[in-house]
Protein backbone atom coordinates (compact mmCIF):
# COMPACT_ATOMS: atom_id res chain seq x y z
CA UNK A 1 0.00 0.00 0.00
CA UNK A 2 1.15 3.53 -0.76
CA UNK A 3 2.77 4.82 2.45
CA UNK A 4 1.16 8.26 2.23
CA UNK A 5 -2.25 6.70 1.77
CA UNK A 6 -1.61 4.31 4.67
CA UNK A 7 -0.79 7.25 6.92
CA UNK A 8 -4.07 8.92 5.98
CA UNK A 9 -6.06 5.73 6.60
CA UNK A 10 -4.33 5.12 9.94
CA UNK A 11 -5.18 8.65 11.05
CA UNK A 12 -8.81 8.60 9.93
CA UNK A 13 -9.38 5.19 11.50
CA UNK A 14 -8.22 6.51 14.88
CA UNK A 15 -10.04 9.82 14.35
CA UNK A 16 -13.38 8.10 13.89
CA UNK A 17 -12.89 6.06 17.05
CA UNK A 18 -12.23 9.19 19.10
CA UNK A 19 -14.91 11.62 17.86
CA UNK A 20 -18.56 11.33 18.83
CA UNK A 21 -19.87 13.42 15.93
CA UNK A 22 -18.66 10.81 13.46
CA UNK A 23 -21.32 8.62 11.92
CA UNK A 24 -23.51 11.31 10.38
CA UNK A 25 -24.42 10.11 6.91
CA UNK A 26 -22.83 12.64 4.59
CA UNK A 27 -23.89 11.81 1.03
CA UNK A 28 -21.21 11.53 -1.64
CA UNK A 29 -22.40 11.22 -5.23
CA UNK A 30 -19.88 9.30 -7.34
CA UNK A 31 -20.23 9.98 -11.07
CA UNK A 32 -18.33 7.13 -12.67
CA UNK A 33 -18.74 3.64 -14.15
CA UNK A 34 -21.25 2.62 -11.47
CA UNK A 35 -20.77 0.76 -8.21
CA UNK A 36 -20.76 -2.99 -7.66
CA UNK A 37 -22.48 -4.16 -4.44
CA UNK A 38 -19.23 -5.42 -2.93
CA UNK A 39 -19.56 -6.72 0.63
CA UNK A 40 -17.53 -3.72 1.84
CA UNK A 41 -19.72 -1.04 0.26
CA UNK A 42 -23.24 -2.35 -0.38
CA UNK A 43 -24.58 -1.11 2.97
CA UNK A 44 -23.36 2.40 2.13
CA UNK A 45 -24.97 2.59 -1.32
CA UNK A 46 -28.24 4.36 -0.55
CA UNK A 47 -29.12 5.18 -4.15
CA UNK A 48 -28.09 4.24 -7.68
CA UNK A 49 -28.85 5.93 -10.98
CA UNK A 50 -27.89 4.57 -14.38
CA UNK A 51 -27.52 7.15 -17.16
CA UNK A 52 -26.29 4.53 -19.65
CA UNK A 53 -28.81 1.67 -19.63
CA UNK A 54 -31.45 2.70 -17.11
CA UNK A 55 -30.92 -0.33 -14.89
CA UNK A 56 -32.28 -0.04 -11.36
CA UNK A 57 -29.90 -2.17 -9.30
CA UNK A 58 -26.28 -1.16 -8.62
CA UNK A 59 -23.67 -2.61 -10.97
CA UNK A 60 -20.27 -1.74 -12.40
CA UNK A 61 -19.11 -3.54 -15.53
CA UNK A 62 -15.78 -1.72 -15.53
CA UNK A 63 -14.65 -1.50 -11.89
CA UNK A 64 -13.36 2.08 -11.80
CA UNK A 65 -16.38 3.50 -9.95
CA UNK A 66 -16.36 0.69 -7.40
CA UNK A 67 -12.68 1.32 -6.69
CA UNK A 68 -13.34 5.05 -6.25
CA UNK A 69 -16.35 4.40 -3.98
CA UNK A 70 -14.29 2.03 -1.83
CA UNK A 71 -11.62 4.67 -1.26
CA UNK A 72 -14.32 6.97 0.07
CA UNK A 73 -16.36 4.57 2.19
CA UNK A 74 -15.17 0.94 2.10
CA UNK A 75 -15.72 -0.85 5.41
CA UNK A 76 -12.73 -3.20 5.15
CA UNK A 77 -15.00 -6.12 6.08
CA UNK A 78 -13.71 -8.65 3.55
CA UNK A 79 -10.06 -7.87 4.38
CA UNK A 80 -10.61 -7.78 8.16
CA UNK A 81 -9.82 -4.10 8.19
CA UNK A 82 -6.72 -4.20 6.00
CA UNK A 83 -8.28 -2.21 3.16
CA UNK A 84 -10.66 0.36 4.59
CA UNK A 85 -11.92 3.63 3.12
CA UNK A 86 -11.46 7.16 4.40
CA UNK A 87 -14.96 7.38 5.92
CA UNK A 88 -16.89 4.09 6.23
CA UNK A 89 -19.90 6.06 7.49
CA UNK A 90 -20.30 8.05 4.28
CA UNK A 91 -23.36 7.36 2.15
CA UNK A 92 -22.67 6.60 -1.50
CA UNK A 93 -24.97 7.70 -4.29
CA UNK A 94 -23.60 5.70 -7.22
CA UNK A 95 -24.22 7.17 -10.65
CA UNK A 96 -23.25 5.34 -13.81
CA UNK A 97 -22.31 7.86 -16.49
CA UNK A 98 -19.47 5.89 -18.12
CA UNK A 99 -19.73 2.65 -20.07
CA UNK A 100 -17.97 -0.69 -19.74
CA UNK A 101 -14.81 0.73 -21.34
CA UNK A 102 -14.74 3.66 -18.92
CA UNK A 103 -15.66 6.21 -21.55
CA UNK A 104 -18.74 8.34 -21.82
CA UNK A 105 -20.44 11.38 -23.19
CA UNK A 106 -20.81 14.82 -21.70
CA UNK A 107 -24.60 14.66 -21.79
CA UNK A 108 -24.56 11.62 -19.48
CA UNK A 109 -22.44 13.51 -16.92
CA UNK A 110 -24.80 16.47 -17.21
CA UNK A 111 -27.74 14.10 -16.73
CA UNK A 112 -26.01 12.79 -13.59
CA UNK A 113 -25.53 16.32 -12.24
CA UNK A 114 -29.18 17.12 -12.89
CA UNK A 115 -30.21 13.99 -10.96
CA UNK A 116 -27.94 14.94 -8.06
CA UNK A 117 -29.37 18.45 -7.84
CA UNK A 118 -32.89 17.05 -7.88
CA UNK A 119 -32.16 14.60 -5.04
CA UNK A 120 -29.58 16.38 -2.90
CA UNK A 121 -31.92 17.00 0.03
CA UNK A 122 -33.45 13.53 -0.14
CA UNK A 123 -30.07 11.81 0.23
CA UNK A 124 -28.15 14.59 2.03
CA UNK A 125 -25.77 14.84 -0.93
CA UNK A 126 -23.00 17.28 0.01
CA UNK A 127 -20.15 16.14 -2.25
CA UNK A 128 -19.87 15.20 -5.92
CA UNK A 129 -16.83 13.07 -6.80
CA UNK A 130 -15.82 13.21 -10.47
CA UNK A 131 -12.79 10.97 -11.03
CA UNK A 132 -13.16 11.43 -14.77
CA UNK A 133 -12.32 14.13 -17.25
CA UNK A 134 -12.68 15.22 -20.82
CA UNK A 135 -9.83 16.54 -22.90
CA UNK A 136 -7.74 19.61 -22.18
CA UNK A 137 -9.26 21.35 -25.21
CA UNK A 138 -11.04 24.13 -23.38
CA UNK A 139 -12.83 25.36 -26.51
CA UNK A 140 -14.60 22.03 -27.00
CA UNK A 141 -18.36 22.52 -26.59
CA UNK A 142 -18.76 19.38 -24.48
CA UNK A 143 -16.05 20.57 -22.11
CA UNK A 144 -17.69 23.99 -21.82
CA UNK A 145 -20.97 22.26 -20.95
CA UNK A 146 -19.23 20.12 -18.30
CA UNK A 147 -17.69 23.19 -16.70
CA UNK A 148 -21.03 24.99 -16.67
CA UNK A 149 -22.64 21.89 -15.13
CA UNK A 150 -20.22 21.51 -12.23
CA UNK A 151 -20.31 25.22 -11.51
CA UNK A 152 -24.08 25.12 -11.30
CA UNK A 153 -23.79 22.24 -8.81
CA UNK A 154 -21.25 24.26 -6.79
CA UNK A 155 -23.50 27.31 -6.75
CA UNK A 156 -26.31 25.10 -5.47
CA UNK A 157 -24.34 24.06 -2.40
CA UNK A 158 -22.50 20.94 -3.60
CA UNK A 159 -18.77 20.52 -3.05
CA UNK A 160 -17.54 19.29 -6.43
CA UNK A 161 -14.22 17.42 -6.34
CA UNK A 162 -12.69 16.52 -9.72
CA UNK A 163 -9.54 14.83 -10.97
CA UNK A 164 -6.85 17.00 -12.54
CA UNK A 165 -6.19 14.32 -15.16
CA UNK A 166 -3.24 12.10 -16.03
CA UNK A 167 -1.75 14.14 -18.90
CA UNK A 168 1.36 15.47 -17.11
CA UNK A 169 4.07 16.51 -16.84
CA UNK A 170 3.50 19.24 -19.43
CA UNK A 171 1.86 22.48 -18.33
CA UNK A 172 -1.67 23.39 -19.40
CA UNK A 173 -2.88 19.78 -19.23
CA UNK A 174 -5.69 19.95 -16.64
CA UNK A 175 -8.78 18.24 -18.06
CA UNK A 176 -12.40 19.39 -17.97
CA UNK A 177 -14.24 19.84 -15.68
CA UNK A 178 -11.19 20.23 -13.43
CA UNK A 179 -10.32 23.50 -15.17
CA UNK A 180 -13.28 25.18 -13.48
CA UNK A 181 -12.26 28.12 -11.33
CA UNK A 182 -14.77 27.22 -8.62
CA UNK A 183 -14.48 23.50 -7.93
CA UNK A 184 -11.74 21.59 -6.08
CA UNK A 185 -9.31 19.99 -8.54
CA UNK A 186 -7.06 17.20 -7.30
CA UNK A 187 -3.62 16.06 -8.48
CA UNK A 188 -1.26 13.34 -7.31
CA UNK A 189 1.68 13.95 -4.97
CA UNK A 190 3.41 10.59 -4.94
CA UNK A 191 7.10 9.77 -4.68
CA UNK A 192 8.17 13.22 -3.52
CA UNK A 193 11.11 11.83 -1.55
CA UNK A 194 12.73 10.46 -4.69
CA UNK A 195 11.89 13.10 -7.28
CA UNK A 196 10.99 16.25 -5.33
CA UNK A 197 7.98 16.63 -7.63
CA UNK A 198 4.73 14.80 -8.24
CA UNK A 199 4.77 11.74 -10.45
CA UNK A 200 4.85 12.60 -14.11
CA UNK A 201 1.27 11.64 -14.97
CA UNK A 202 -0.44 14.25 -12.77
CA UNK A 203 -1.75 17.09 -14.95
CA UNK A 204 -0.48 20.63 -14.47
CA UNK A 205 -1.88 24.12 -14.83
CA UNK A 206 -2.35 26.85 -15.63
CA UNK A 207 -5.67 26.75 -17.43
CA UNK A 208 -6.26 28.71 -20.64
CA UNK A 209 -7.68 31.47 -18.43
CA UNK A 210 -4.43 31.57 -16.41
CA UNK A 211 -6.06 29.99 -13.35
CA UNK A 212 -3.70 28.10 -11.06
CA UNK A 213 -4.63 24.41 -10.97
CA UNK A 214 -4.76 21.86 -9.41
CA UNK A 215 -6.01 23.09 -6.04
CA UNK A 216 -4.67 20.27 -3.85
CA UNK A 217 -2.48 17.18 -4.07
CA UNK A 218 -2.59 13.85 -2.27
CA UNK A 219 -1.52 10.24 -2.77
CA UNK A 220 -2.61 8.62 -6.02
CA UNK A 221 -0.27 5.76 -6.92
CA UNK A 222 -0.74 2.14 -5.88
CA UNK A 223 -3.99 2.72 -4.01
CA UNK A 224 -5.81 -0.51 -2.98
CA UNK A 225 -9.59 -0.58 -2.99
CA UNK A 226 -12.58 -2.65 -4.04
CA UNK A 227 -12.80 -4.81 -7.14
CA UNK A 228 -16.10 -5.21 -8.97
CA UNK A 229 -16.89 -8.55 -7.36
CA UNK A 230 -18.18 -9.55 -3.93
CA UNK A 231 -15.00 -9.73 -1.89
CA UNK A 232 -11.98 -8.80 -4.05
CA UNK A 233 -9.53 -5.91 -4.00
CA UNK A 234 -7.41 -4.31 -6.69
CA UNK A 235 -4.71 -1.64 -6.79
CA UNK A 236 -4.97 1.32 -9.16
CA UNK A 237 -3.06 4.56 -9.77
CA UNK A 238 -3.97 8.00 -11.07
CA UNK A 239 -5.54 11.28 -10.09
CA UNK A 240 -8.80 9.30 -10.20
CA UNK A 241 -7.62 7.70 -6.96
CA UNK A 242 -6.41 10.96 -5.42
CA UNK A 243 -9.82 12.55 -5.91
CA UNK A 244 -11.88 10.23 -3.64
CA UNK A 245 -9.27 10.60 -0.89
CA UNK A 246 -10.07 14.31 -0.87
CA UNK A 247 -13.82 13.60 -1.12
CA UNK A 248 -13.57 11.22 1.84
CA UNK A 249 -11.63 13.78 3.87
CA UNK A 250 -14.25 16.44 3.09
CA UNK A 251 -17.03 14.06 4.15
CA UNK A 252 -15.36 13.81 7.56
CA UNK A 253 -15.04 17.59 7.72
CA UNK A 254 -18.75 17.97 6.93
CA UNK A 255 -19.69 15.45 9.61
CA UNK A 256 -18.06 17.84 12.07
CA UNK A 257 -19.21 21.07 10.40
CA UNK A 258 -22.44 20.35 8.52
CA UNK A 259 -23.13 24.05 7.96
CA UNK A 260 -19.99 24.60 5.88
CA UNK A 261 -20.56 25.90 2.36
CA UNK A 262 -18.51 24.77 -0.65
CA UNK A 263 -16.53 28.01 -0.35
CA UNK A 264 -15.87 27.29 3.35
CA UNK A 265 -14.61 23.82 2.48
CA UNK A 266 -12.28 25.11 -0.21
CA UNK A 267 -10.86 27.72 2.17
CA UNK A 268 -10.30 24.99 4.78
CA UNK A 269 -8.47 22.84 2.22
CA UNK A 270 -6.35 25.86 1.24
CA UNK A 271 -5.48 26.94 4.77
CA UNK A 272 -4.43 23.50 6.00
CA UNK A 273 -2.49 22.24 2.96
CA UNK A 274 1.21 21.51 3.29
CA UNK A 275 3.26 23.76 0.99
CA UNK A 276 5.74 21.54 -0.86
CA UNK A 277 7.81 24.45 -2.12
CA UNK A 278 7.20 23.78 -5.79
CA UNK A 279 5.29 25.56 -8.55
CA UNK A 280 1.70 26.45 -7.72
CA UNK A 281 0.70 24.99 -11.09
CA UNK A 282 2.00 21.63 -9.91
CA UNK A 283 0.89 21.66 -6.28
CA UNK A 284 -1.88 24.27 -6.04
CA UNK A 285 -2.26 25.07 -2.34
CA UNK A 286 -0.05 22.09 -1.50
CA UNK A 287 -0.56 18.56 -0.23
CA UNK A 288 -3.46 17.37 1.92
CA UNK A 289 -2.72 17.48 5.64
CA UNK A 290 -5.73 15.59 6.93
CA UNK A 291 -4.82 16.02 10.58
CA UNK A 292 -4.80 19.81 10.29
CA UNK A 293 -7.95 19.77 8.17
CA UNK A 294 -9.93 17.78 10.72
CA UNK A 295 -8.75 19.94 13.61
CA UNK A 296 -10.67 22.91 12.19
Amino acid sequence: MNSKYKNIIDYTRQYKMENTYCGRKVGVAVIDTGVFPHNDIKANVIDFYDCISGRKNPYDNNGHGTHVSGIIAGSGFSSRGAFIGINPDAAIIGIKALNQKGSGKAHHVLQALEYILKNKEKYNIRIVNISIGGSDDYKDLDNIALIDGVEMAWENGLVVVAAAGNNGPDSGTITAPGVSRKIITVGSSDDMKKTNRPVSYSSRGPTCHCIIKPDILCAGSKIPSLANNNTGYVTKSGTSMSTPIISGAISLLLEKHPDMTPKDVKIAIKNTAKDLGISKNIQGYGELDIEKLLKI
